[in-house]
């Protein structure tokens, strides 16, 4: 069940969402458009040693690519990595609210721009409460095989949400 927001995606969210169901297909079923900019593109094409979600990215056609470096402000390009700085101001140039950025300073500093936040997690919830078919725990099983790092905490709190037993 799809609708009409709009989100602005970082790298970390990214690859979590491919690890955890295969693929970006998640985000098409929720989001009536889904941007990336062109500084998450790089760094996900960096795809470190193994090229992980290089593939994946590239086969979604349905997301937003950028295709140009966004202008971003001293403030956030001082404060944040590429791809968290690229987001938040992808979102504010284009108006748009939501952003999905897993990193804590980057989500600090989303607040403070006033955006509407989410991540990995929360993605995979909303996915699950609307009919997606996926079963939380192992979502963040495969999430931690592919090195992700998630809190024991933050995890049970998922599968609580979800409302799956933690393993």
């Amino acid at each position: 069940m799809r609708d009409s927001a709009e989100i602005v995606i970082n790298t970390t969210p990214i690859l979590s969402l491919i690890a955890a169901t295969g693929s970006l297909d998640v985000l098409q079923s929720l989001y009536s458009r889904v941007w990336v900019p062109f500084e998450v593109c790089q760094e996900v094409q960096k795809g470190g040693l193994s090229g992980y979600g290089t593939t994946e990215l590239v086969q979604a056609q349905f997301l937003f690519k950028q295709n140009r470096p966004v202008s971003i402000s001293a403030l956030l390009s001082n404060s944040l990595d590429l791809g968290e700085a690229s987001v938040i101001q992808t979102a504010l140039d284009n108006k748009l609210s939501l952003v999905a950025i897993d990193e804590t300073v980057g989500r600090r500093y989303a607040k403070l721009s006033n955006l509407k936040l989410t991540g990995s997690l929360g993605i995979l919830l909303r996915a699950k409460q609307v009919g997606y078919p996926l079963t939380m725990a192992v979502a963040v099983q495969r999430m931690r095989q592919q090195g992700i790092w998630l809190s024991a905490d933050l995890a049970k709190t998922a599968l609580a949400m979800a409302g799956e037993n933690a393993p």
